[in-house]
């Protein structure tokens, strides 16, 4: 068993946040920065920045997520985006519960700074964490600062290899009687030069809340 805790960080021209991002690494925790088809060199900078670089050809979040698993060692790894949004600095508050045993699964609840989540992309995920309440999994927000054992994640066998990836995982979570604990993270406005790949527009939006609706059907 290893002493480290890896943080697997899907990414898809990150470059100008991963500098910033990776330096906010606490102590024992590996990066595992998964690149998703970058053309701004966002691999050599990951690398240049001491993070575990592997590379996923396969477009998609959760092909990205699923391939950053299968490369962690550790006991207990963690996912977060790596455009800047996320303070890894809260990452030890996730891994508290479950490494005590507390919690299946510790995830991030986003409490937005000013500018940081668009109307639109909050209401959409309003929406999707309402139907998942309605069927017992208890949580206000797909998350995207997550943290639970290795062994149970691969487990749960999660089959999305889009951006349908949390949803999904939440409801084998739920369904498989995982105790899930939500815990106050800040959500901070992405880095300059970074956009959002499924909530950048209303547009996109409304397309990614359908479709997750559709497959929850």
């Amino acid at each position: 068993m290893t002493d480290h805790i890896d943080v697997v960080l899907p990414c898809l021209d990150e470059a100008a946040a991963l500098p910033t991002v990776l330096r906010g690494l606490p102590a024992g925790y590996r990066a595992i920065v998964v690149d998703n088809g970058s053309t701004d060199g966002s691999p050599r900078v990951a690398a240049a920045c001491g993070a575990v670089v592997v590379c996923e050809p396969r477009r998609g979040y959760g092909a990205a997520v699923h391939t950053g698993l299968e490369h962690a060692t550790a006991d207990i790894v963690c996912f977060a985006d790596a455009d800047g949004s996320l303070d890894l600095g809260d990452l030890p508050r996730l891994v508290a519960p479950v490494r005590s045993g507390a919690a299946d699964l510790a995830a991030g609840r986003r409490r937005p700074l000013p500018g940081a989540w668009p109307w639109h992309a909050r209401a959409g995920n309003a929406v999707l964490a309402a139907v998942l309440r309605r069927r017992g999994v208890p949580v206000h927000d797909i998350a995207p600062l997550r943290a639970a054992r290795r062994a149970a994640l691969v487990s749960l066998g999660v089959r999305d290899r889009a951006f349908g990836y949390p949803l999904e995982l939440l409801l084998r979570a739920g369904s498989a009687d995982w105790r899930i604990e939500e815990i106050d993270i800040a959500y901070r406005p992405r880095a300059t030069g970074t956009r959002s790949k499924v909530s950048g527009s209303v547009r996109g939006t409304l397309r990614a809340t359908r479709d997750l609706i559709g497959a929850l059907r």
